[in-house]
């Protein structure tokens, strides 16, 4: 098809960071009314990609066209003007705004007069667009700070849909919202397709690809490796051209019976929190205790109340020797380690270096006389990233330059080093390829095997069926049923508890 019968072609786009060429001549093309899904690893060059599209950052080089005409801006302003929206990964919205302020935000024009803005305009025409793409809960007067990740997420989305672009850009949205927040996005991609508009997809969810997208483009390391059409849509396929090799399955434990010790290293005594009412648990030495539930089920409290990291209303945590967990500090001095499932707001420093990032834990490790050694602190840092296999410059580079899944590596490289007896995990390979999901259960296997203990908090039922020694079932914030590794134990079996 000549470029023209085309909505978007991308041609011979190159862009490199210092040494690291994240795109080689990537090229892709868009057709109007369609759905097309954009797939690789972490680090294969998709955000970059689509974030050059959008207006976020420049390319090096290439062409881009737009309705067959030459497509050049400047900012994403000017993207957005053109029609072309990007819905990113992470946080993009303002803490201490209102919802219906984020909703027009760059906007707010439209609702002055005179110099004054109209508060009351705004939070009635916010409540029109949420509700169009089928939001109701969400007040408009709040503030953002006070709703959820996955609440600004829905916000973004509305965002969005007030500017009517003819692209929408997904990147990796799924992951931070719950089945209802996914089928509202969905429906939202499919009115744009029948309208003829066209939506970018991003997603490491490879059955959702092939269930949502009409074509699949693959990029591996930087380079354009080819699209699938509808019909040669196979698991095995889109996992092969995506690394290189064939990937199996088989990346969970191989064992398919629980298997720790008697030692209880940590336990929630009757805990209540915001979102937890009356939990009770145990983890053991060298066990991995999966938490699953619905996105609403509490679950993600369980994690900051095991870390000391939110306000216990009643009940209380302890380690092994009955010593109440009752901060992060305290947490930290009893070797235990949290990453939380949003990392980039609670577990990363985003914009520091991966340096600091993984030292910052270990000083007292690494420091002498309260010295602190650049030359040790940089072999301390190369040491935790060489191991996690970390795709970066150097670790002067900034975390928010690398990728999801490099970006978790350095969140793990960071406890790896500090030296930890218990890991908390909420939802670890959110947004993270096949090939890092891999080598991060082949890690948790490997802590597991030394004896550490882990705390495995999912969205993913086939996640803790395949790796947890036992899982708890939460609903509506209490323990609805804990289960033990065994061969029949099914994704069914647990849903029946979570619903």
């Amino acid at each position: 098809m000549e470029a023209e019968n085309y909505l978007l072609c991308v041609d011979n786009m190159k862009k490199s960071f210092g040494i690291t060429k994240a795109l080689k001549g990537v090229q892709l093309q868009l057709k109007s009314g369609e759905i097309l899904g954009l797939i690789g690893e972490n680090g294969s060059g998709k955000s970059t990609l689509t974030s050059i599209i959008a207006g976020i950052q420049p390319a090096d080089s290439g062409g881009i066209l737009f309705h067959g005409e030459p497509y050049s801006i400047q900012n994403s302003v000017e993207a957005n003007e053109k029609g072309i929206c990007m819905i990113l990964q992470e946080k993009a919205t303002f803490d201490n705004l209102s919802v219906a302020h984020n909703v027009f935000i760059g906007n707010e024009k439209e609702f002055c007069k005179h110099g004054i803005l109209n508060n009351k305009l705004i939070f009635e025409k916010a409540r029109e667009v949420l509700k169009k793409i089928g939001v109701t809960e969400i007040d408009v007067k709040d503030k953002i700070k006070n709703r959820s990740f996955e609440d600004g997420k829905l916000v973004e989305l509305a965002r969005a849909a007030n500017l009517n672009p003819q692209i929408l850009i997904v990147d990796e949205t799924t992951t931070a919202l719950s089945q209802n927040g996914r089928d509202i996005l969905y429906t939202m991609m499919e009115n744009m397709k029948k309208e003829g508009k066209s939506v970018i997809f991003i997603s490491h969810d490879i059955d959702e690809m092939m269930s949502k997208c009409d074509r699949l483009s693959i990029l591996r390391d930087g380079d354009y490796i080819g699209t699938l059409e509808k019909e040669e849509y196979s698991p095995e396929k889109i996992k092969s051209l995506m690394v290189g090799r064939t990937i199996t399955d088989n990346y969970y434990r191989e064992d398919t019976k629980s298997s720790y010790g008697d030692e209880i290293v940590l336990k929630a005594e009757n805990i209540t929190t915001s979102n937890l009412k009356d939990v009770s648990f145990e983890l053991h030495k060298g066990e991995i205790l999966g938490f699953g539930g619905l996105a609403d089920s509490g679950m993600h409290d369980i994690g900051k109340a095991a870390f000391g990291a939110i306000h216990i209303k009643k009940g209380k945590v302890v380690d092994g020797q009955n010593e109440q967990i009752y901060s992060p500090s305290v947490a930290m001095k009893k070797k235990i380690a949290y990453i939380g499932k949003n990392r980039d707001q609670e577990s990363l420093f985003v914009n520091s270096p991966i340096r600091d990032n993984v030292a910052l834990p270990s000083y007292k490790i690494i420091a002498k006389n309260t010295f602190v050694s650049p030359t040790k602190e940089r072999k301390f840092v190369e040491e935790w990233t060489t191991k996690l296999d970390v795709k970066m410059q150097n670790i002067d580079q900034y975390v928010s330059e690398l990728s999801g899944g490099n970006k978790q590596k350095v969140a793990i490289a960071k406890w790896l080093g500090f030296g930890a007896d218990i890991f908390i995990l909420d939802c670890p390979t959110r947004g993270i390829d096949i090939g890092v999901k891999a080598s991060i259960y082949k890690l948790l296997t490997d802590l597991k095997n030394r004896g550490k203990s882990i705390i495995l908090i999912s969205e993913e039922l086939p996640e803790v069926i395949g790796m947890c020694d036992r899982v708890v079932v939460l609903k509506n914030g209490q323990n609805s049923g804990i289960f033990v590794r065994e061969d029949d134990l099914t994704e069914n079996k647990l849903i029946n508890y979570m619903v």
